[in-house]
């Protein structure tokens, strides 16, 4: 049950949409040279995308302006880079793709940009008016595509349309407008026509929000919630929308001896090393997490910025506290979804803003029991022989990674992201992506170029090799100079797939691939890469990996037999069905 109260609905921080980087620019000729001029003034620096005759005259008005010009190989890894580099840099990117094949390709990485919070636009092109229903070439529109979810708003998009008239240019930038300045992302796909991307047009349009200024928490809501948590036993749960709260959750979570939890998207949010770090939830996560809440429950629980989905949670019961969740989110669908038996207060507010009011409001003394929670994590000491285990490799990456960069890791679904979020340590929020809740392949493989052109420092992407056949863009970064480096987790096979049969007690099939060199398919495309034996190689590898100019690709031989921590999650998957 969800008993609402009233809170503020703001962002933390104003967002600025300003064009950052105003040059010189002519009056607009066309549809496509004056929507251009508006995604620059919306604060628009990166596109990506694959370029076809159907949407050639938006591109060619993209490649003229400010706006960073990326051609990838493939729209769906586009998609993926231009959601990484929306969530490194914290502002919108573009997508651009042709008709048909082109749009369908993109929406995969588009779906994850909806569910990972990104703000991303995708731009494609359609069939015009007069040509539809006439079988013209990669005929695209509500007539051979659904319309809801493409063409009209609903998931992934928050906003889809369809400009077949320049009348409605300016409705569209004001509602990109309104999108952008969301805290909890915003997915719109706007699809042109061939005819309307070089309709002439004669002036200028206007951004009409240039800046958007968040609501302050109401007074009165944090001292409610101030009176009603004092002298209680208190928990702090965290998510992915609480990243950019770090400082007040730490000055939190220190007055009151709060025991901190956080989703796999989280981690980082709150230091791992510090003493009232419990650890991480869900898939990947501490399996002793849900046991330490069921001896010892808090009274309630701060649920910052996470749904508690099932990849976070479980659905476990043993996190539920004594007395109720207080749920602080941007979005209200996410309050009492997960956990619907649950006694939750819903405040609906932006985690920064709700946590610094809650903090002058709050009157009663420090609590100070900090003892730790969460023991170090012992090192596994590496082999003469043997393949390379994912404990030893896991302890390079926190040591020469981790520990000695502040490069953004990401880890890809399947085996690869159960490793890293058990295994590393954050210190420090933004550094850790993953993608949980959507879980598509590819997504690092490809993500990770957009990261390291985004933010011009090495990112490094563990992955799978089933994942980095699927769809990689190592060209792209050669292309582009990307400090890209792929961690390959190479055991010609998919492990996660083969390792869940036998836990289902079914005999693994199809899941063996022929072996494949990565580090020569590196070579081949203008990267650099190795092949990794030994774990006693390891280190130096790394250290190569961080030192080049180029792309890099560290193909590690990894051990099959050592099993993945992925918690409960074949448990819920006989729970839904599969198994006896």
């Amino acid at each position: 049950m969800v008993a609402p109260h009233p809170a503020s609905q703001g962002s933390g921080q104003a967002l600025d949409l300003t064009h950052s980087q105003a040059l010189p620019r002519t009056s607009p000729k066309t549809i496509s040279t004056a929507l251009v001029h508006a995604l620059e003034d919306l604060g628009i620096q990166m596109s990506f995308g694959v370029i076809g005759g159907a949407i050639s005259p938006f591109c060619h008005a993209l490649n003229e302006s400010s706006i960073q010009y990326l051609h990838f190989r493939h729209e769906t890894g586009a998609a993926f880079s231009a959601l990484e580099a929306s969530l490194a840099t914290g502002r919108p990117t573009l997508v651009f793709t042709t008709a048909g094949p082109g749009l369908t390709n993109a929406l995969t990485g588009m779906s994850a940009a909806r569910w990972d919070g990104g703000h991303v636009l995708l731009v494609s092109a359609c069939t015009s008016l007069p040509h539809r229903g006439r079988a013209a070439t990669q005929e695209t529109g509500p007539h051979t595509l659904p319309s809801i979810g493409m063409f009209l708003s609903g998931p992934p998009f928050h906003h889809a349309s369809i400009l077949d008239h320049p009348a409605g240019l300016e409705p569209l930038v004001a509602e990109l407008s309104r999108g952008f300045s969301r805290r909890d992302g915003y997915v719109a796909h706007v699809s042109l026509p061939i005819a309307i991307q070089t309709e002439k047009v004669s002036k200028t349009v206007c951004v009409p929000f240039k800046q958007r200024h968040p609501r302050v928490c109401a007074r009165e809501v944090a001292e409610h919630y101030a009176q009603m948590l004092q002298g209680k036993k208190l928990a702090i749960w965290l998510g992915f929308g609480a990243r950019k709260a770090s400082k007040p959750i730490l000055e939190f979570a220190e007055l009151t001896s709060a025991k901190v939890i956080a989703s796999p998207r989280g981690k980082g949010t709150f230091p791992e090393d510090h003493p009232l770090y419990v650890g991480v939830t869900g898939l990947g996560g501490d399996s002793d997490v849900d046991s330490r809440f069921a001896e010892d429950p808090p009274d309630y629980t701060l649920v910052l910025g996470t749904r508690m989905g099932e990849s976070t949670s479980f659905w476990a019961g043993e996190l539920t506290p004594k007395e109720a969740f207080i749920h602080i989110d941007v979005n209200p669908a996410a309050f009492g979804a997960a956990f619907p038996g649950a006694a939750t207060h819903a405040v609906e507010s932006d985690v920064e803003v709700f946590l610094d009011a809650l903090l002058q409001a709050w009157t009663a003394s420090p609590v100070c029991s900090h003892r730790r929670h969460r023991p170090p994590r012992a090192q596994v000491p590496p082999r003469q022989t043997g393949p390379v285990r994912p404990q030893v490799l896991f302890d390079t990456v926190q040591s020469e990674v981790v520990d000695k960069s502040d490069s953004i890791v990401l880890a890809e679904s399947g085996n690869s992201f159960c490793w890293a979020t058990h295994l590393l340590r954050f210190q420090t929020p933004g550094r850790y992506r993953v993608s949980t809740g959507f879980g598509s392949m590819g997504h690092a493989t490809t993500g990770v170029v957009g990261a390291a052109l985004a933010t011009g420092k090495k990112a490094y992407a563990v992955v799978g090799d089933g994942a980095m056949l699927m769809l990689s863009e190592i060209s792209s970064a050669v292309q582009y100079g990307a400090k890209a480096v792929w961690v390959v987790l190479n055991d010609a096979c998919y492990l996660m797939c083969e390792q869940g049969m036998r836990v289902l007690g079914w005999e693994p099939f199809g899941t063996s691939i022929p072996r494949v060199d990565f580090a020569t398919l590196a070579k081949a495309q203008g990267a650099d890469g190795e092949i990794v034996r030994s774990e006693l190689d390891l280190s130096a590898a790394f250290a190569r990996a961080h030192r080049s100019e180029k792309p890099y690709v560290l193909d590690i031989q990894i051990d099959p037999r050592e099993i993945a921590p992925s918690g409960k999650r074949h448990k819920n998957l006989m729970q839904q069905g599969f198994g006896e």
